[in-house]
């Protein structure tokens, strides 16, 4: 026989009340639903409870904690140039960015200035992350609406963005390319990377863009099933602490790369009066799912900017600012062809000897493709940081859903989804 609570159990109400029997009717009406962890229109290991009301979503319920990574606690038992490995996991979609925003924030912390060549190359990779991310982006919350042609006009095109990668550090998927003050080598041919930029900036992206603008900005299905879905106001955009093109699309203008300038779009980047890059920041009003799908359509034309202010213009030079320093790890050359790369390496990884980084606690942050990401990092004079907090945008930008899909239907939830551009590895750390 099944258990039947009696009045005085259930919440401590009177089961004649008024306020008993409009939570009784309204939960007789109801039925769960669980949205993952194992869904193809999650992208990811999420889990979302629905509490439904016909088709209708009544209230809404986001689990994580799926993906058990413990990446910030991997933090504490890495130094500062170890814990890249671990970064650009955070965010498989644009690694290379997780990368330089790691040693971005850590050159702050120990007050290094990174020399103009390694500033104008991270800057560039850092925007050719930003293409990749929205390209998947765009790409998938297409294939969760049905277009599944759009999903390839995106996705055919990262790969070719995975050859620059896979040229500038030797590995296609996770690059772990940045070092402190500066990268683990520099550019093997810079004629052979500008051609390579050069090609898919002209070439590739434009035509990817303009079949994605075509497959798209017009398709009514598309449009119906975006426009005026899981809108959020520019107010509480703000009260959320939302950032990136979430953000954006509801009227907020912050972009960390304009408000708190770092790399090249500073100005004096170059220590010798460079101007910043231009750049302009793509806003809209109406806050919904299709703002935030033209937002970052937008955004792809200004990196693309970006990247043309740069690319003819990278600095000679050493790309390392440590390379004359016996905290830099040597190159493999060096280690096989000399006793003192030899030595070298063996003090710092060997003996455990490393960079011991100034006592405090200090935070940064830069534009990431999906907002701000941050790190709160807790220095104690030694080589492994005391804690590595990580201000990730896609579980700031998460903690929204549960609002953004009430009143709406069931098939609302994957472009409601697909518009936030979840990574799990973001929200389980």
């Amino acid at each position: 026989m099944p258990y039947t609570m009696k009045p005085d159990e259930v919440f401590g109400l009177d089961i004649e009340s008024t306020e008993y029997l409009q939570d009784h009717v309204q939960a007789a009406d109801r039925w769960v639903l669980n949205f993952g962890p194992q869904h193809p229109a999650t992208h990811t290991t999420l889990r979302i409870v629905l509490e439904l009301d016909g088709e209708r979503v009544a209230r809404c319920t986001p689990h994580i904690g799926y993906l058990h990574s413990g990446f910030e606690k991997l933090g504490e038992h890495h130094d500062y140039n170890q814990y890249v490995c671990t970064i650009s996991r955070m965010n498989y979609v644009s690694p290379i960015v997780n990368d330089i925003a790691w040693h971005t924030v850590c050159e702050e912390l120990f007050d290094i200035d990174i020399t103009p060549r390694c500033k104008v190359i991270r800057t560039i990779m850092a925007e050719l992350g930003r293409i990749q991310d929205h390209l998947l982006s765009i790409g998938a919350a297409a294939l969760d609406l049905g277009a599944f042609t759009g999903f390839l006009y995106g996705f055919n095109e990262r790969e070719f963005i995975y050859d620059i990668v896979e040229y500038l550090s030797g590995q296609r998927f996770h690059p772990d390319w940045t070092r402190l003050g500066g990268a683990w080598r520099d550019i093997a041919d810079e004629e052979v990377f500008r051609r390579m930029v050069k090609e898919f900036i002209h070439t590739r992206l434009p035509r990817a863009q303009k079949d994605l603008e075509n497959c798209l900005n017009r398709n009514r299905i598309f449009v119906d099933r975006v426009k005026g879905v899981g809108t959020i106001s520019r107010e509480d955009a703000i009260a959320w602490s939302l950032s990136g093109p979430v953000a954006r699309a509801s009227g907020v203008r912050h972009d960390v790369r304009k408000s708190d300038p770092y790399l090249c779009y500073a100005d004096n980047w170059d220590g010798e009066g460079a101007e910043a890059v231009k750049f302009n920041v793509p806003i809209s009003t109406d806050g919904d799912s299709l703002s935030r799908y033209l937002v970052r359509l937008a955004e792809l034309h200004e990196s693309v900017s970006i990247i043309e202010q740069l690319i003819d213009d990278i600095p000679s030079g050493p790309i390392d600012s440590l390379a004359d320093s016996k905290l830099r790890i040597p190159e493999k050359g060096e280690v096989y062809g000399s006793i003192e790369g030899t030595i070298q390496l063996f003090e710092l990884i060997m003996h455990n000897r490393g960079v011991d980084a100034p006592v405090g606690e200090f935070y940064g942050g830069i534009e990431s493709p999906n907002g701000e990401l941050g790190y709160f990092i807790v220095a104690d004079g030694t080589k492994y940081p005391w804690r590595t907090r990580t201000r990730p945008p896609s579980f700031v930008n998460y903690s929204v859903f549960a609002k953004l899909i009430e009143g709406h239907l069931v098939s609302d939830v994957v472009a409601v989804l697909g518009s936030l551009n979840i990574i799990a590895a973001e929200l389980d750390r």
